[in-house]
C-alpha cells in the first residue's frame, strides 16, 4: 500500500474522533460516552477507558471542537459537566471521518513487524509459530460469524459494518497464513535454502550478502 500524505491534526487520537461524533447526537457527560461506545459495541475498534476519555474531551475542548454544554447537580451527587459539539467540531469531524474513509493511511501492524524479522527464527520454527497463529485466527473467524448472523437477526447492517471488515481481515489474514504455510512446508518460498543454510551455519550466506550489498550500492 502506498501512502498517501493527509493533513495534519491537533488531535490524532481516533477516540476523538468517535467522541465528535457521538457528541453530533446529543451533549454527554464523559462517563456516559464511555458507557455509550461500549454499549455500542465501539470497543472492539477503539481503545476505550474513561481516564483517556477524559483526556481526550479535555483536549477537544481547549481546541474549541466542544464545549460545556450544562453542569448538572442533583442533591449531594458530584456535579456533571456535559460537553456539546461545538461548529468547528462539527467540521473537524466530517472532514477526518472523510479522510480515513478516503485516503489509504499507511499503517504499522505487530504481526508485520514480526514477518520482517522472522528469519532469526529457524523456518521450522516459524512453520509451527505460524499453524499456532492460523488455529487461533480461524476460531476467532468462526466466533465472529457466528455473531454477526445472531446480530443480523436485530440490527441493521449499517451498524455491524466494522464488524463485517474486521471479520474479513481476519480471514484474509488466515488464507494468507494458509498459502505462507504451504511454501514453507514444501520448500517452494524463495530464499529458504539460504535461510536453512543461516541457521545450519550460523553464517549469513552469500546471496543474502550479495543482495544487501546491490541494495545499498543503489542507494
Amino acid at each position: 500500500m502506498i501512502p498517501v500524505a493527509t493533513r495534519r491534526r491537533k488531535l490524532g487520537n481516533p477516540l476523538a474522533l468517535a467522541v465528535m461524533v457521538l457528541l453530533t447526537e446529543r451533549p454527554m457527560h464523559p462517563y456516559e460516552i464511555a458507557q455509550t461506545l461500549r454499549s455500542r459495541g465501539k470497543d472492539t475498534s477503539l481503545k476505550i477507558n474513561y481516564g483517556s476519555l477524559y483526556t481526550v474531551v479535555q483536549n477537544l475542548e481547549k481546541y474549541g471542537f466542544v464545549e460545556v454544554a450544562e453542569v448538572q447537580r442533583q442533591g449531594n451527587r458530584p456535579e456533571r459537566t456535559l460537553y456539546g459539539i461545538t461548529d468547528a467540531g462539527r467540521e473537524e469531524a466530517t472532514e477526518w471521518l472523510s479522510d480515513l474513509l478516503s485516503v489509504p493511511a499507511r499503517e504499522f501492524p505487530i504481526f508485520e513487524a514480526a514477518l520482517s524479522l522472522m528469519a532469526v527464527i529457524h523456518p521450522d520454527e516459524v512453520a509451527r509459530l505460524l499453524t499456532e497463529r492460523l488455529k487461533v485466527l480461524e476460531v476467532q473467524a468462526a466466533s465472529a460469524r457466528g455473531g454477526l448472523t445472531k446480530l443480523y437477526e436485530t440490527l441493521p447492517r449499517i451498524f455491524l459494518v466494522e464488524s463485517e471488515y474486521q471479520l474479513h481481515m481476519v480471514e484474509a489474514q488466515a488464507e494468507w497464513v494458509r498459502g505462507f504455510l504451504r511454501e514453507l512446508r514444501s520448500g517452494a518460498l524463495d530464499g529458504i535454502k539460504e535461510w536453512r543454510s543461516f541457521h545450519e551455519t550460523g553464517e549469513v550466506p552469500p546471496e543474502f550478502e550479495e543482495l544487501e550489498a546491490r541494495h545499498f550500492d543503489k542507494e
